[in-house]
């Protein structure tokens, strides 16, 4: 079990709240260690103290930071709930952690073989709990795991209450009283799948009438089926139960649940999970769901159909990380294929939110799921693809701008050398000009010249006047 895609609840759970009104306070950890560290020393006489032993099996922290950390908040986790059924009267429930490395004998003698798994110890019963390591959900299934594993109906209200129950695995039979034979095969059967599967009991007949069950009789109720399977050759043995059970664990439709997504996600088919998003309490989602609930029922006899149903609203910690997995957006329902190594995934095509897709579309799009035309795999070789074809762009584009550069060299050599011609015509051109001043300026000069000389020897002929005068 890997607990490290999971965000753990348990910082939600810490502390009441400030405002928080008496009788609706959240537990408080109150700072006193319950949680023990078991050792071949120690783990023999600690256990023998209570009733029921959970044992958290964790990995080897020395010299990491950083897991050591982890270890620390999930700890914290199981502090938190140790002391919330510290409280029980009726049983007591001891927490425990084994260190792979320097507790592995301890390990080999209790039958811990998973690392990063909790391990309940109950009536002579090992329960592997494959949720999320979060105080509330852990206390919820341990509340579980303390009840007796077969549920008698009673009454009326009881019997309403079943019915209501659609969304997990049931088995009901009628039996003469609890002192039946019959019904102690039945009891036994429901040892070995409990909690995880749940069995109801009656002894009346009124009740029994209304079940449509026959004295000795067990019906099989998969999740969100009209209609009960009855199973054959009653009256039956244990094994005869368990096989039946076995063989028929893996419904057609069946919804993520935080204390077993774990052993959900990893009951797939061919390394793949059809799964479907969808809010219940959303108008949009409910509308998906019950289209997906009449494929299911229509395909109900397929061993190769498995569609998971995972509500959002389930795991609000997780929407980001879903979301950015899968490139969805799970504000409204999606269903698609998930490969459950890499998380590759191919989602169906939904043009209009609003518009809901026919349970003839699902029921298509499913079965060419189903026979291999949509497949992750060949996703990610059209991803390969619009790879290769944007490195192929990227290249043309390195060319185009190389010529580009030529033509834009070629131009500014041509520009030099036409800017270089014009400034030698502008320089001869300024010299020409200059030269015509000069010889301008000469013959101004000239001319001056000689009418000053003019003048003058006008002026020395009228002196010469005068003086003969």
């Amino acid at each position: 079990m890997k607990w490290g895609w999971v965000f753990l609840g348990v910082f939600l759970s810490l502390g009441a709240l400030s405002w928080a009104e008496k009788g609706l306070e959240s537990p408080e950890y109150d700072g006193k260690d319950r949680v023990h560290n078991l050792n071949t020393k120690n783990y023999k006489s600690i256990m023998k103290k209570y009733d029921v032993m959970v044992i958290y099996y964790h990995k080897n922290v020395d010299g990491n930071r950083s897991a050591l950390k982890q270890l620390q908040i999930e700890k914290l986790a199981l502090e938190l709930a140790a002391q919330v059924l510290d409280e029980l009267d009726d049983e007591d429930i001891g927490f425990g952690l084994v260190d792979e490395k320097k507790d592995s004998a301890v390990a080999k003698k209790l039958g811990l073989e998973e690392v990063e798994s909790i391990y309940i110890f109950a009536d002579n019963e090992i329960i592997e709990y494959d949720g999320e390591l979060a105080a509330d959900t852990l206390v919820e299934f341990i509340y579980d795991v303390i009840e007796d594993p077969v549920e008698i109906i009673g009454n009326e209200r009881e019997l309403k209450g079943f019915f209501n129950l659609d969304e997990v695995i049931r088995l009901v039979g009628y039996f003469k009283s609890q002192r039946s034979v019959h019904f102690m095969e039945f009891d036994d059967a429901a040892e070995e799948f409990h909690p995880f599967v749940k069995f109801y009991a009656t002894f009346d007949n009124k009740i029994a009438r209304k079940l449509k069950l026959k004295l000795n009789e067990v019906d099989f109720y998969e999740p969100f089926m009209e209609e009960p399977d009855t199973i054959p050759g009653k009256p039956y043995i244990e094994s005869e139960l368990v096989d039946y059970i076995e063989q028929h664990d893996r419904p057609t439709l069946r919804k993520l649940e935080p204390h077993s997504m774990y052993e959900i996600w990893e009951d797939d088919i061919n390394g793949e999970h059809i799964v479907a998003f969808a809010e219940e309490d959303d108008p949009d989602g409910f509308e998906f769901l019950e289209i997906l609930k009449e494929v299911a029922r229509e395909n109900t006899d397929n061993p190769n159909l498995s569609i998971i149903w995972i509500d959002p609203d389930n795991f609000p910690l997780l929407v980001p990380y879903w979301e950015k997995t899968f490139r969805i957006d799970l504000s409204t329902p999606q269903i698609g294929v998930v490969d459950v190594e890499d998380a590759d995934s191919v989602w169906m095509e939904m043009d209009d939110p609003d518009d809901m897709p026919s349970a003839d579309e699902l029921e298509q799009w499913i079965e060419d799921v189903l026979s291999g035309k949509i497949d992750p795999d060949n996703d990610d070789e059209d991803d390969d693809d619009d790879d290769d074809d944007d490195d192929d762009d990227d290249d043309d584009d390195d060319d185009d701008d190389d010529d580009d550069d030529d033509d834009d060299d070629d131009d500014d050599d041509d520009d030099d050398d036409d800017d270089d011609d014009d400034d030698d015509d502008d320089d001869d051109d300024d010299d020409d000009d200059d030269d015509d001043d000069d010889d301008d300026d000469d013959d101004d000069d000239d001319d001056d010249d000689d009418d000053d000389d003019d003048d003058d020897d006008d002026d020395d002929d009228d002196d010469d006047d005068d003086d003969d005068e």
